[in-house]
């Protein structure tokens, strides 16, 4: 598989304390004690390994979680919880994938039914 110019990889002996900004594809395998930011709105995609651990909030398009995320997750596109994967936090999605043995301990909150809601509300009041 070929890596692209905006591969980030976060090895399992790398911990990162602060918030991470990152454009293209970030593999963390490591910890991170701070948030994850895609910078790029629109292509970014998160992948935590199952070594992987994030204790602050993930804020992606494509967020794929097969480790320990402890803080809320905002996927715009695509959300994938693998088999060891494990949330303690609010999930914020748009599409969600969800294998058996994922864990989400918290809300889930789907963001095509929040717009619906409030495009009800705007036009009850109208």
């Amino acid at each position: 598989m070929a890596f692209s110019n905006n591969h980030t990889l976060i090895s399992r002996a790398t911990k990162v304390i602060g918030d991470l900004h990152f454009t293209g594809e970030l593999q963390l395998e490591g910890k991170v004690t701070g948030n994850i930011i895609a910078e790029d709105e629109k292509d970014a995609k998160v992948v935590v390994a199952d070594t992987g651990v994030v204790e602050g909030e993930i804020r992606a398009p494509v967020i794929i979680v097969n480790g320990k995320v402890m803080g809320n997750i905002y996927s715009s596109k695509h959300l994938e919880l693998a088999a060891k994967g494990n949330v303690t936090g609010t999930v914020h999605y748009h599409s969600i994938e969800m294998v058996k043995g994922a864990q989400v301990n918290g809300s889930m909150i789907n963001k095509q039914q929040e717009s619906a809601s409030i495009l009800e509300i705007a036009v009850a009041k109208a």
